[in-house]
């Protein structure tokens, strides 16, 4: 529980970590990492972290605060940055008062002079141990202040010296890096309007090589769908803090007399296991506070039509293709582009959100009942935000784009964004949506989003912000009139990733890569942040539509396993051998679907770098996979050591996937294998497999190999 140790000090406690902030003269967190005992008196404290005050700087300690302020001496990233027409511009934030509800503490500092005021609102969930943090800043001045940053600040242990952060692209995603910080910043910026696809808004921090099961790491992520900055900063004396807001266009934000600004959220975990303890204590934030989900019902697997047909839109076609899709087990299918009026290919129509009765004479119904009398859902395809110049809405509204007044106006994949603060633009887009899903049986929407936002303006001013709100408003009101009715968040895949943007939906489109070997790095770095079951992974084509590349329907299947599994593709022109294939893993996916979707997801590590081995496991069963992505380092495979496991027990070992090999890549099979095959039950001591291992048999490159362990009863 959490406790006020003394006027000054405040102690907030989980099951994993504790945090306490000296609230005065101005509130900073003194201690935050692994969870310790209740200290008992502010004496106590003060006896280890006062600090001492060293000769050539100022003659007082300068605090690195929740808000770090130049004012105050903090001369590293300040905190906030504004001014009321220039005066104003170095305010010193007092603390005044605050309150503890649970593990919830807010606290209100005031500058009386500049005449702001702000509210800092710390909570530390008890059970996951995710700190949240957020800042709100009023002017009381009369004058109007202008807001440039409000960042949020979290200072970090001096241990804390690599960094690992989040770049991509179209089709890449979720490609990490890491970084040594000794002096100096290492900061990430974006100005794409989006979550972005270049640069997610998140990063971990821990002791030089940290590896998935081994390390002390902190991890970070704002949840905001607009522009972002983040920065690691190791100041000149040694300290270091993790610093991340909202990143704020010129004169986006004027506050008024009166008037406040909330930042998003910034969400930090702590862990002394590696990135294991990361994924365990996310997943858990994410499962009981983000996500609104039906926990009774399980997640449908999908076919979505978008690499089997593209534009061509055909009812008689469609219905042959969920008539075999329903054969191979799947449970939600989803028309995606190519269903409106005049769409063709991807240069017209996007902004009539109107049937195009040309493909669809008898309408969209038939073709839902069809595939609703088939047991599946139905789901469809939507681009709301955006408008095609070559379109009835732009030639009768181009005063709704999203731009800047005499600036050209530039397309991105053919087309241009729209202005949702416009209020005439909005509520014609709810009511095409609300239309849509009122006259069908629509129980799934794929809501994309496809292009950045350039010189984004609304009423001559910039408008990230206001275009981002807007589109949360639009969201939050259709899924007001339509609670049913679950929303997949795609932006060209993994372009809007994050928590706020997921508390209003239901799945992310993990990348529009389906090349199973790019994927395998892609889900397993946003696993860090996202449980499987909020992410989209499909089986693509043996030939990938990205990469070109081909793969077997094992790399495929497997890959795809380990998530919101779906296939995307045509199936009544794939063979009937292949159709058995899909079939083969959509079963086993749904065989292992709660686990899947409710475990402790891990990833182990490898001396061999070629190799990925990761899983997921609850208290009575453990899934592995082992994908061998490349040729490995060595000619014998490193022993998986799983050290999850209940040592006292006895685990039943199942064989579930064994890739073929190549003529001479191997004489013989480990013995259980060798047992398993000859219709032998194979049972292993859990202390066992945690202290020397379970061997593995060689495999080629762009292969998977999959087992599950059941705990045997006593």
């Amino acid at each position: 529980m959490s406790q006020e140790l003394s006027h000054d000090f405040v102690q907030l406690n989980s099951q994993i970590s504790s945090l306490i902030v000296r609230l005065s003269p101005a509130p900073e967190i003194v201690y935050w990492g692994k969870a310790i005992l209740d200290l008992t008196s502010e004496s106590e404290i003060l006896a280890i972290i006062d600090r001492a005050v060293s000769q050539a700087r100022l003659d007082v300690d300068v605090p690195v605060t929740l808000c770090p302020e130049i004012g105050r001496g903090s001369f590293g990233s300040s905190g906030l940055e504004g001014h009321h027409q220039g005066n104003n511009w170095a305010p010193v934030f007092q603390y005044t008062s605050h309150t503890l509800n649970g593990e919830r503490l807010t606290i209100e500092c005031k500058d009386e002079l500049a005449k702001l005021s702000i509210t800092i609102d710390l909570q530390l969930d008890s059970q996951s141990g995710v700190l949240s943090k957020s800042i709100s800043l009023r002017n009381h001045n009369k004058a109007d202040y202008q807001l440039e940053k409000l960042a949020l600040t979290i200072p970090i242990p001096y241990r804390a010296k690599e960094v690992m952060s989040f770049s991509g692209r179209w089709s890449r995603e979720f490609q990490s890096q890491r970084h040594n910080i000794e002096h100096g910043a290492f900061t990430q910026e974006n100005r794409r309007g989006r979550t972005s696809h270049e640069y997610f808004p998140g990063c971990i921090v821990g002791n030089k090589a940290f590896t998935h099961q081994t390390g002390e790491v902190w991890a970070f992520h704002l949840g905001w769908s607009g522009n972002h900055h983040w920065r690691v900063e190791a100041k000149s004396d040694g300290r270091r803090f993790v610093q991340t807001g909202e990143l704020l266009m010129s004169g986006e934000v004027s506050l008024k007399h009166g008037e406040s600004y909330t930042s998003p959220t910034l969400y930090s975990s702590y862990s002394c296991s590696g990135l294991n303890g990361l994924r365990a204590e996310n997943h858990r934030f994410v499962r009981q506070n983000i996500l609104q989900l039906d926990q009774d019902k399980p997640r449908p697997v999908h076919l979505n039509t978008w690499e089997g047909i593209y534009f061509e839109h055909d009812p008689d076609y469609i219905c042959q293709m969920a008539s075999e899709a329903a054969q191979m087990g799947v449970e939600r299918f989803i028309i995606d582009d190519g269903w409106f009026k005049g769409r063709n290919n991807d240069k017209a129509a996007l902004g009539d959100w109107v049937l195009d009765t040309a493909k669809y004479p008898k309408g969209l119904n038939p073709v839902i009942e069809h595939v609703n009398q088939l047991g599946m859902e139905f789901g469809i395809w939507v681009e709301p935000e955006m408008v095609n110049p070559d379109s009835d809405l732009f030639r009768a509204h181009p005063e709704w784009v999203l731009s800047t007044p005499r600036y050209p106006l530039t397309t991105g994949r053919n087309q241009l964004v729209l202005n949702l603060q416009i209020p005439e633009c909005f509520e014609y887009l709810y009511h095409c949506l609300d239309d849509l899903l009122s006259q069908h049986n629509i129980a799934y929407v794929k809501w994309d989003m496809n292009r950045e936002l350039l010189q984004p303006s609304h009423k001559r001013k910039a408008a990230v912000r206001g275009q981002t709100l807007a589109f949360y408003r639009l969201v939050d009101k259709l899924r007001g009139a339509h609670p049913k009715v679950e929303i997949e968040s795609c932006s060209s895949g993994g372009g809007r990733m994050d928590y706020e943007v997921l508390k209003r939906t239901h799945r992310f489109w993990s990348s529009d890569c389906n090349d199973a070997l790019e994927r395998q790095t892609i889900q397993q770095n946003m696993s860090l942040f996202f449980p499987p079951e909020v992410l989209g992974t499909h089986i693509g084509p043996a030939h990938s539509h990205t990469t070109r590349r081909q793969h077997s329907i094992n790399l495929r299947g497997v890959t795809a396993l380990f998530g919101h599994m779906g296939v995307e593709l045509d199936p009544v022109k794939e063979s009937e051998q292949e159709r058995k294939a899909f079939a083969k893993y959509i079963q086993l996916h749904k065989q292992h679907r709660e686990l899947l979707h409710s475990g402790h997801s891990f990833v182990l590590d490898s001396c061999d770098k070629t190799r990925n081995a990761y899983g997921v496991y609850d208290d009575t069963q453990l899934l592995l996979a082992i994908c061998q992505k490349a040729m490995p380092d060595y000619s014998l495979p490193e022993p998986v050591l799983l050290d999850m496991l209940d040592e006292d027990a006895l685990y039943q070992l199942i064989l579930l996937e064994l890739p073929e090999h190549g003529e001479g890549i191997m004489k013989h099979y480990p013995n259980w294998i060798e047992q398993l095959r000859s219709n032998e039950e194979v049972r292993v001591h859990g202390s066992v497999l945690k202290q020397i291992g379970l061997s593995l048999p060689i495999q080629d490159p762009e292969t998977c190999l999959l087992i599950y362990f059941v705990k045997c009863e006593s």
